[in-house]
C-alpha cells in the first residue's frame, strides 16, 4: 500500500500581473488584424462560464471525451505505467482527471497547471481531500509559455495530460511548437494523453459554439467586460455581436466579436478604432483528421501509440509516446 504523501500547503495564487494582461490586450487590438489570445478568457467568471459551456447539449466535446476516458481508462493506465508523475495542462474544474487518479497505480505526483488561480486553488483543495495519498503540486501559470515544474520524485515517468481539444486553439505551427515544449518537459521516456476534436459536419460544429442558451456568447463577451474592468477600458459591449463559424478550408471554428457600427474604444488611454463589421478574433478551434493528427505528432517528436474514439466518432483521445 502506498503511504500517504506529505501534505503541502496550497500556495497563495496571485492574479495574472495586470501589466502582462495589458500587454497582451494592446498587442492584439493594435495589430492590423485585431485578435486576442484565448488564454485571456479565463478570469474567475470566464472559467465558470466555460464549465457551463461544457454542460450545454450542443457542446458534444466534453461528453464524448468522458465517454472515451471512462471506457478506456484501464488501458490508458497500463500504457502510462506505475509510479508516473501526471502533469495536466489546463486542469480546469478537475473532472476528467479523477478518472486517471482512480486508475493510475502508485501515482508519484500530480501537477495541475492552470492560468485561473482561483479555480486552481479550489480544485486543489477538493482533490487533496479526496486523494490524500496523492502528492498534488499545483502550478498557476500560462502553460503556453516556458514552465518550471515543481520538483518531481526521482525515477517517475512523466506523463502529460492535455484534454478537452484545447490543442485546437493553437494554429498548426503553434500547436507543433507547443507539443515540442511538452516533449522536452516529459523527457525521452515520457508520454502525452491528448484530447483532439475530429472533423465532422458543419452543422454540428457550429452549433457547439452557438448554443441556444447563449452561454458561449456570454463567455465571448466576458472578455470585453474583463478588459473594461481590469484596464479601465470603455468598450460598449452592446455595439458588438458574437459570431462563431466553421472555416472549411482551414478546418477550424473561428470565434469573433463583431462591431455592429463604427466606434472607438480606449484601452489604457490607447484608442482602438473599429469599422462597421470589423471583428476581434478571439478564438480558433482546429479540427483534425487522422492524417493531420499523425503529422502533428511526428513534427513534435511523438509517435501515436494508441487512438480511441467515442461511439459516434466525434472525438479522439490519443496516447502519444516520446519518439
Amino acid at each position: 500500500m502506498t503511504s500517504p504523501a506529505r501534505r503541502i500547503p496550497i500556495p497563495e495564487f496571485a492574479p495574472q500581473p495586470r501589466t502582462q494582461f495589458a500587454t497582451d490586450v494592446l498587442a492584439g487590438l493594435t495589430d492590423r488584424r485585431k485578435t486576442l489570445p484565448a488564454k485571456l478568457f479565463y478570469d474567475a467568471k470566464g472559467a465558470a462560464l466555460f464549465e457551463e459551456i461544457c454542460a450545454q447539449p450542443e457542446y458534444y466535446l466534453t461528453r464524448a471525451e468522458l465517454e472515451i476516458l471512462e471506457a478506456n481508462v484501464a488501458e490508458i493506465a497500463a500504457l502510462a505505467g506505475p509510479h508516473c508523475a501526471l502533469i495536466e495542462y489546463g486542469s480546469g474544474a478537475g473532472i476528467k482527471i479523477r478518472l486517471l487518479l482512480d486508475a493510475l497505480e502508485a501515482l508519484a505526483a500530480y501537477v495541475p497547471i492552470d492560468i485561473a488561480g482561483e479555480q486552481l486553488g479550489v480544485v486543489t483543495d477538493e482533490l487533496r481531500a479526496d486523494y490524500p495519498q496523492v502528492n498534488i503540486l499545483p502550478l498557476q501559470a500560462d502553460y503556453t509559455a516556458a514552465l518550471t515544474l515543481p520538483a518531481l520524485p526521482a525515477g517517475a515517468r512523466r506523463v502529460a495530460f492535455f484534454p478537452g481539444s484545447t490543442i485546437g486553439n493553437f494554429h498548426p505551427m503553434e500547436a507543433a511548437a507547443f507539443l515540442r515544449r511538452v516533449r522536452r518537459t516529459i523527457g525521452p521516456d515520457g508520454a502525452l494523453i491528448l484530447g483532439v476534436d475530429r472533423i465532422k459536419d458543419v452543422t454540428t460544429l457550429e452549433a457547439a459554439y452557438n448554443d441556444a442558451a447563449g452561454v458561449t456568447r456570454a463567455f465571448n463577451f466576458n472578455l470585453l467586460d474583463r478588459i473594461n474592468h481590469e484596464l479601465s477600458a470603455d468598450f460598449d459591449v452592446t455595439g458588438f455581436q458574437h459570431r462563431a463559424i466553421f472555416d472549411l478550408d482551414d478546418r477550424r471554428i473561428e470565434m469573433h466579436l463583431v462591431s455592429t457600427e463604427p466606434q472607438v474604444a480606449h484601452v489604457a488611454e490607447v484608442p482602438i478604432v473599429f469599422d462597421e463589421g470589423e471583428s476581434i478574433w478571439t478564438e480558433s478551434s482546429y479540427k483534425y483528421d487522422q492524417e493531420r493528427l499523425e503529422q502533428l505528432a511526428t513534427a513534435a517528436g511523438f509517435a501515436v501509440e494508441r487512438l480511441w474514439t467515442d461511439s459516434e466518432d466525434r472525438f479522439w483521445v490519443v496516447f502519444l509516446a516520446a519518439a
